[in-house]
């Protein structure tokens, strides 16, 4: 059978499909959470090469590529490549440790440490050992820095866990994710291997660096009071953090005098932190300082925060927590985007902005296509405040 239609439902049927066809253009929806992509954001992709955000790092801190560092044996052991992994990771770990030992750590051959909350095999240990330049450690988390705490209703956490399974939330029935979160936020600093550490490099199994990197983050970061370094900023799910952000709001009222003075509160907030914009540095790459989280702001926020069981009630992340806790404390020029670091975790990738970053590194990723501009990155709330700090 054939439908027939008249003059005037074909009209509004045509209508519809461009209705329709136009709404899947423009938006896109990601895990649960919806973000509108403008097309001012897609027609300044090719001129938003240079912001005053970006605060490249100086050609003093670069070496010429095959040649060893001239840095000290002190410096060098005030800071350590870090890795949290499994011996089920070893073939991605191994990929991830030869690609930022070709593209990075050849020339100065930084101490790597791995932690497990199992101990690892001696395939593990053997593989990386091989392929890393550096000395090596490996160390076990200790079973109260892992594992979910007595003080927890296990009733309550796992309705939660079955609400965000039934939500269809990434993570959201994983209490070994929520072990991992917690983790990250409040204990891996204090583990024996790294109180030798002031500075670490997060990197992950099966990660990808795209071009060389021919200067000392941890040599910039020192000289020039930096605390955190980041590659990729994004929005987090709002489902796993419901009540991180008025907890948050809790803690500033009792404790005012952790705030920071030009702090970066405008990066996670367009109205002065009554609501939460839910912006974050991914923290799967990140190099810091280990003397921030080991701080009486820190510590006393951390504490606070586990002590409301946010990490297995909800599922409270690493990144946003780090995030937060980075913007507040600490001004905000202590916090350093590395645009010349080519990154990739999948599915994002950090590809530097500017002809000269991406030529200097030899780099293999392409910038059109970096996560800078996608719209569900939060580059343009990082640019912003500092455009409205320039003259």
């Amino acid at each position: 059978m054939v439908l027939k239609l008249n003059t005037t439902t074909r009209y509004v049927v045509l209508v519809l499909f461009i209705i329709v066809g136009l709404h899947s253009i423009l938006s896109f929806t990601h895990e649960g959470y919806g973000r509108a992509t403008s097309f001012s954001n897609v027609a300044s992709k090719l001129s938003w090469s240079s912001t005053p955000s970006l605060d490249p790092v100086p050609d003093a801190y670069y070496t010429p590529p095959n040649t060893a560092s001239n840095l000290t044996g002190t410096r060098r052991h005030d800071a350590t490549l870090l890795m949290l992994a499994r011996n089920s990771d070893t073939d991605s770990a191994v990929r991830s440790i030869r690609e930022l030992e070709d593209r990075f750590n050849t020339r100065h051959h930084y101490p790597w440490v791995f932690l497990n909350e199992e101990p690892f095999s001696d395939e593990f240990k053997k593989r990386v050992s091989n392929v890393a330049s550096g000395e090596v450690s490996f160390g076990l988390v200790p079973h109260d820095h892992w594992f979910q705490p007595a003080s927890i209703d296990e009733e309550r956490a796992t309705a939660s866990r079955n609400k965000m399974m039934t939500d269809h939330i990434i993570y959201g029935g994983s209490v070994s994710y929520r072990n991992m979160c917690r983790f990250n936020s409040g204990f891996f600093y204090r583990h024996p291997l790294l109180q030798q550490y002031k500075w670490y490099w997060r990197v992950e199994p099966d990660i990808h660096f795209h071009c060389d990197i021919t200067f000392d983050p941890f040599q910039y970061m020192e000289d020039n009071n930096k605390i955190y370094g980041f590659t990729i900023t994004m929005y987090e799910y709002l489902a796993t953090i419901p009540t991180l952000w008025e907890t948050v709001k809790e803690f500033i009222k009792d404790h005012p005098q952790y705030v920071a003075q030009d702090n970066a509160m405008g990066y996670m907030s367009e109205n002065g932190g009554d609501t939460y914009n839910l912006c974050h540095f991914w923290s799967n790459f990140e190099i810091a300082s280990m003397d921030f989280w080991r701080g009486e702001a820190y510590s006393a926020f951390f504490d606070y925060l586990d002590s409301k069981g946010g990490f297995y009630y909800e599922r409270w992340g690493d990144a946003p927590v780090h995030s937060i806790a980075v913007a507040l404390f600490v001004p905000k020029d202590k916090i350093h985007f590395f645009n010349e670091i080519g990154y990739e975790h999948n599915p994002y990738t950090h590809c530097p902005r500017g002809s000269d970053a991406w030529e200097r590194g030899n780099c293999a990723c392409s910038q059109e296509r970096s996560f800078d501009y996608d719209g569900y990155s939060c580059m343009r709330q990082w640019d912003r405040i500092w455009e409205d700090a320039s003259p």
